[in-house]
């Protein structure tokens, strides 16, 4: 911690040097391990957050916050006394807000300063006047025990209040990595707060809608708070979106999906309201935000937790007025305080640092954005808050107990007539030059905190919503085209990171064996040119019958790192669409691909370890490929993965053998036998026909088989059965395409059947296969014009061009 502060309360013991009465149940199951038992649940608690939490978010990223397996224990009469001075601070902050950006009673009488306010970049202008609402739905507070030994507010967290889907994070990962606590401390459930949280936000609909659409606005998968979104979305049963998935409509917002505009109700803003509508902010980055979605608010057309704006009750200087304040606004004197703050002119000297504080924080006065300081700047307007010793509590690393100083957070929602405390909070460790207010770090060190049950009082959960009965609802489009458009890439790439191994491993095997026949030789150029139209290698890796080498060193230096690459993408597509995998997929997609990192991040510089380092490569996409087949429901997210997967193995297979055939009629066998090998058919055409190889049948099986999962066949009908399922209308011109493709494919075999030469015939094929894969890739581009850019088809005007009609808006 930092060097000027002092170790305040031990937490864990009294006075009098024994274990505190509500520590005593887990300190009795942490007595029962011993030392290589509590380093195995510390190991055991960092591999679940490494594979299981926030260390999943993106493959072979660091980690997210770092969990102590030994949690803070509150006393429950305490908790009960906090969470009573918490939703009175909560009540008072709303009415704070409810004035100044309404009537200014405080301003106008003077009991706030008008400069203070209205001179905070927090104070955000154009919801000044918005429709009458509370601001406030949602508060936590930062908190640290003063020098009488009570909890005093060391920051209001009145603006996005991260850290619940963290906390839910704790408790699900620490029940799994300490159970003998859990038997004998038994902390109060968190899954009522969560199910009386997501009824509130039902309840906020405008007009009292029946079926409220709620969604989770975040910033995206860059955002350090990433996995929390995913998180809480999930538990409050609402979509996760992003500024590009919404549009405002007439004053309304909508969410674009697959299949038209859904309205949404209800927004939980995780955006930065400063850059949450760029028509009313002209400093807003009109990437981020939502144009009009202030307007909605402001009438009263949507709602929103927080409203934005609402960050101003976070202003360090209003923690001087909010004693004065509550009796004049909620009719109370203040239960939790602010710890002592004195709000400083410029040129001001420090005052005398009070009795019981160890130090000073200076913090901008009117912004609560900006970071402390331990040094005065004297000229600005600042709040001093004058900080006690930091609480201790033990922590648990290595097996060793370690005493480390420590934040509460707490959390309160309002159901719409009163204020609920969540059940527990975090308990943030304070590390050497760790900031103390502002954001909750990602990447910080905390503590679940647990509050026993009260046996005196009954659990009470919230009651049933009652609604009428559901219309059936099959819907296929019904996600958000930016989900679509993740979806439909990560099938793309996994199938290039597929494709890319067998190429490399078909070529290793060759050059592995050395001294090469001329119809081997004729393989390995093939593969080497398939390797070049796939980026993998440059033009100059082509082998000749002198040196193999060139070839081979392709592979290693740029080959392997372009599988890396394509990993690497493939891991932040598989974040990006975390809300639409169920947990055992996301851990299966994760771990399988992490493995596939692994084995060629260490893969030694030779190539039979290269060769065997593409195993696990080939092992994820197998494992893509059965999740999705197993765990998907046959919905949107489905097939817009699938129909990624089918047009690029589609494109991939038409491009490979029209390589393959491209050549004269007398080396067709050697082309036949590795298209057999690379579409994974050579066993299939074996049991078919024995050993006799001819063309006719060899295509058949990769080209025209609609059984075969390997072939061209097979791909363009799933292209075509997915846009057939994911269209509402019947004449869909890309369904049309992939339907023509299929039957350009399977009209292949009875053309080589009539043929009189079949390997002449075949060697003709080159020409037509390509032109397949230009058209597949011309499907792909109306597929992402029509569900992910929301474009109209382009269209002929008659405009002579020669012949040929002029295409707008292609």
């Amino acid at each position: 911690m930092f060097p000027e502060f002092t170790a305040g309360r031990d937490e864990m013991v009294s006075g009098e040097g024994r274990i505190r009465p509500h520590w005593r149940g887990l300190m009795g199951a942490v007595g029962s391990l011993d030392r290589p038992a509590l380093a195995e649940r510390v190991e055991r608690l960092s591999r679940a957050m490494q594979e299981e939490g926030p260390g999943s978010v993106l493959p072979g990223a660091r980690a997210g916050w770092r969990l102590d397996p030994l949690p803070l224990p509150l006393d429950s009469a305490e908790f009960e006394a906090l969470s009573r001075g918490v939703a009175q601070r909560a009540r008072l902050l709303d009415a704070v807000l409810s004035d100044l950006y309404g009537r200014q009673e405080l301003l106008s009488e003077g009991l706030l300063p008008a400069p203070l306010v209205l001179g905070s970049p927090d104070f955000l202008r154009p919801m000044r006047g918005a429709a009458p609402q509370s601001w406030l739905k949602l508060y936590a507070a930062d908190l640290v025990r003063g020098a009488d030994g009570a909890w005093r507010v060391l920051q209001d967290r009145t603006g996005r209040a991260s850290g619940l889907g963290q906390a839910l994070e704790n408790r699900r990962l620490l029940s799994s990595a300490m159970p003998e606590a859990f038997r004998t401390a038994a902390p109060l459930s968190l899954s009522p707060f969560f199910e009386l949280w997501q009824e509130a936000l039902a309840r906020l609909a405008p007009g009292g809608r029946v079926e409220p659409a709620i969604a989770l606005l975040s910033p995206g998968i860059g955002d350090p708070h990433w996995y929390e979104h995913v998180v809480l979305s999930r538990e409050l049963n609402c979509a996760l979106v992003e500024a590009g998935d919404l549009s405002v409509r007439n004053g309304e917002l909508f969410l674009k999906t697959l299949a038209g505009l859904q309205r949404l109700d209800v927004l939980l803003s995780r955006l930065d309201a400063h850059a949450i509508d760029p028509l009313d902010q002209p400093e807003a980055d009109t990437g981020r935000g939502v144009p009009g979605l202030l307007d909605a608010l402001r009438h009263g057309a949507l709602a929103c937790v927080n409203r934005p704006g609402a960050s101003l009750g976070e202003m360090p200087a209003l923690a001087t007025f909010l004693d004065g304040l509550a009796p004049r606004l909620i009719g109370e004197a203040l239960e939790l305080r602010s710890l002592p703050t004195s709000l400083l002119a410029p040129g001001d000297p420090a005052p005398r640092l009070p009795d019981g504080a160890s130090a000073w924080l200076f913090r901008p006065g009117e912004d609560g954005r900006a970071m402390e300081r331990r040094h005065r700047d004297p000229a600005r307007r600042e709040a001093a808050v004058a900080l006690p010793a930091l609480p201790m509590a033990p922590s648990l690393e290595e097996g060793t107990l370690t005493p480390a100083p420590l934040i509460l957070r707490v959390f309160a929602v309002q159901d719409g007539e009163r204020w609920h405390c969540f059940p527990g909070g975090i308990a943030r460790l304070v590390g050497p030059g760790a900031p103390l207010t502002g954001r909750l770090p990602g990447a910080g060190w905390c503590k679940d905190v647990w509050v026993p049950p009260d046996p005196s009082e009954a659990i009470i959960g919230p009651a049933a919503l009652v609604s009428p009965p559901l219309p059936i609802r099959r819907t296929p489009g019904a996600i958000p085209s930016r989900v679509a458009d993740n979806l439909f890439w990560l099938g793309r790439y996994v199938e290039r990171l597929d494709r890319g191994a067998r190429l490399m491993r078909a070529s290793i095997a060759r050059i592995r064996r050395g001294g090469l026949l001329p119809r081997e030789m004729v393989e390995l150029s093939v593969l080497a040119h398939c390797l070049n139209e796939a980026t993998l290698v440059g033009r100059e890796a082509k082998p000749s019958t002198g040196s193999l080498s060139p070839l081979a060193d392709a592979l290693q230096r740029q080959a392997a790192p372009a599988m890396r690459h394509l990993q690497d993408r493939i891991g932040q597509l598989v974040e990006s669409v975390r809300d639409r995998l169920t947990a055992d997929m996301h851990a299966t997609f994760t771990q399988t691909l992490r493995a596939a990192e692994a084995a060629l991040d260490t893969a030694p510089p030779d190539l039979p370890e290269l060769g065997r380092a593409l195993v696990p490569s080939l092992r994820f996409a197998n494992a893509v490929a059965g999740m999705a087949a197993e765990n998907m429901v046959r919905g949107g997210a489905h097939l817009f993965l699938e129909l990624g997967r089918r047009i690029e193995r589609g494109q991939a297979i038409a491009s490979e053998i029209a390589t393959a055939l491209d050549g004269p009629p007398q080396r067709i066998e050697a082309g036949l036998r590795l298209v057999l090998e690379l579409c994974d058919s050579a066993i299939t055409y074996r049991s078919r026909y024995l050993n006799v190889l001819q063309p006719a049948p060899a295509l058949d099986l990769v080209l025209a088989d609609p059984s075969n999962p390997r072939g061209l066949a097979f791909q363009l009908a799933g292209v075509a059965s997915a846009l057939g399922e994911v269209s509402t209308e019947r004449d869909d011109m890309a369904a049309q395409e992939a339907g023509r493709l299929l039957a350009l494919a399977q009209g292949i075999t009875p053309r080589l059947l009539d043929a009189a030469d079949q390997s002449r015939e075949a060697a003709e094929l080159p020409p037509l296969l390509r032109h397949v894969a230009s058209e597949i890739g011309v499907l792909s581009d109306m597929v992402t014009r029509r569900y992910f850019a929301l474009l109209p088809a382009p269209h002929a005007v008659g405009v002579d061009t020669g012949g040929d009609a002029l295409v707008l808006g292609a």
